[in-house]
């Protein structure tokens, strides 16, 4: 081939403009939190037809959290690899075409396993998101402009979907929420792949033994914690589960230690300054997540509302998460981060117990919207808190793993978290109830409890301890 013909082989489209990119990743964020806001909705419906227990329905939810945990950090890395569009269009793939099983699901076995697929997805899929908008935005100005879209768009997803989802539960079915997804899906992905290049594969290799054992680790910890309030904690069942589970965990540790390109160097979570704020944040996402699991179930089971007007009850919750948010940072800055997230735990702390009380009355009241004004503003304030502690201080080359690390500890949370609270709470009932939601609330309310004891403890670079080089960090996410 001639040098003159040569430039007309290199050029595969022409330039599209960055914002249509933006826009296909902002779809894609904003269908994956706005997809799981419906389905917390759709709980109470999804149990009826298909005659779930509470535990089989605790699964279908945790079934997703397990796998997104457990997948996150290698989901990054495989962007690193193989390219992050090619990784983003098949993490898509995968998500859209479980979102169809679930909705064509005619048993709990069936959705459960669609979920964990999904989740599957979802793993893949989020990090490659977040690399792809990294490489729209090189500059560290623009970087915190698209946070803040990032974080809107987030938002809005949670707002419309408590809205949304009881209200296509009720007129479509529960199903609805699971194909509402596809059409946002199919755009999103269409978007990226016409507006961003193809990516080179980079050399490397993946800690593939690292991810099935922290994925063991966690699965069998979770559905043990579930089994727990089922057959009690002395059955075979719960037993092994949890005897798989350490020997898992112990395992990850293990091979974490010996492998030359873990998904997480153990080194850095002896740093005071990740491990602090990585336990309030998975405090948060136990608390966060198994609230938005109990509350549908609550407000229709204890207190009588409708699906629709379950969602619109739950509007105020998500609008104060927005805002939460967007104050946060001016609050650290006025009173320092410490006690911002001191005061968001605070607020989280008033909120829960304004829930825990036995209702006497039903449908909507004043304490229950001024419960949701005080945990909404307290999530959103605590959540960006915690999380600019954890990184703020990060050297050049480690902010990528500690985010990384931040996001798996918030997910990890929630998957155990939610099978942990959700099993003390089923364990609570009594007869008549399959669930004691006032064990619920004042098990969460616990929890913050002994979060905010931990947000007094001083936070710095631990003494002695050394940030992981540059070359450990490459790829990870």
């Amino acid at each position: 081939m001639s040098d003159d013909t040569a430039p007309a082989t290199t050029v595969t489209r022409p330039r599209v403009p960055r914002g249509v990119a933006m826009a296909g990743l902002a779809v894609a964020m904003f269908l994956v939190v706005f997809s799981t806001a419906m389905v917390n909705l759709a709980g109470p419906a999804i149990r009826e037809s298909l005659r779930l227990s509470a535990a089989e329905l605790t699964m279908v939810a945790s079934g997703y959290l397990v796998a997104l945990a457990g997948l996150l950090l290698l989901g990054g890395r495989l962007a690193d690899l193989l390219g992050p569009r090619r990784i983003f269009l098949a993490g898509m793939t995968g998500y859209l075409a479980a979102s169809v099983f679930c909705a064509l699901a005619a048993d709990g076995f069936m959705l459960i396993s669609a979920r964990v697929v999904q989740g599957i997805g979802a793993a893949v899929l989020m990090p490659s998101s977040l690399a792809l908008l990294l490489s729209l935005h090189p500059s560290p100005a623009g970087r915190t402009r698209a946070m803040g879209v990032w974080g809107v768009v987030t938002g809005l997803g949670s707002l419309l979907g408590v809205f949304f989802g009881g209200t296509l539960t009720e007129l479509l079915g529960w199903q609805a929420v699971f194909w509402t997804p596809v059409p946002f899906g199919v755009v999103s992905a269409f978007m990226v792949w016409y507006a961003v290049q193809a990516s080179p594969r980079r050399p490397g290799r993946f800690d593939v033994l690292g991810a099935v054992t922290i994925t063991v680790a966690i699965s069998a910890l979770a559905v043990s914690l579930i089994l727990a309030a089922e057959v009690g904690w002395g059955s075979p069942g719960t037993v092994i589960g949890f005897g798989l589970g350490v020997v898992s965990l112990l395992s990850f540790v293990i091979v974490e230690r010996r492998c030359s390109h873990p998904l997480v160097p153990l080194g850095i979570v002896r740093d005071r300054r990740v491990i602090l704020p990585g336990s309030l944040i998975m405090m948060l996402g136990a608390t966060m997540t198994s609230l938005l699991f109990f509350l549908p179930l609550y407000q229709q089971e204890a207190l009588g509302m409708g699906a629709p007007a379950t969602g619109l009850a739950q509007t105020p919750f998500a609008g104060m998460i927005i805002l939460g948010s967007a104050v946060a940072p001016t609050l650290a800055r006025l009173i320092g981060p410490q006690r911002a997230l001191q005061v968001a735990l605070a607020l989280l702390l008033a909120g829960l117990l304004l829930l825990a009380p036995e209702p006497t009355a039903g449908g909507i009241s004043l304490s229950l919207i001024g419960a949701f004004l005080l945990l909404g503003t307290g999530f959103g304030i605590g959540t960006i808190t915690t999380t600019t502690m954890a990184v703020r201080d990060s050297r050049e080359g480690e902010s990528g793993l500690v985010s990384g690390v931040i996001s798996t500890a918030q997910q990890l949370g929630g998957a155990v978290g939610l099978a942990a609270l959700a099993g003390i709470a089923i364990g609570s009932a009594t007869a008549g109830e399959d669930i004691s939601f006032t064990t619920a609330f004042l098990a969460q309310s616990t929890l913050i409890a002994a979060a905010f004891a931990v947000s007094l403890i001083p936070f710095g670079r631990t003494p002695g301890v050394e940030s992981p080089t540059a070359a450990t960090t490459v790829g990870t996410r």
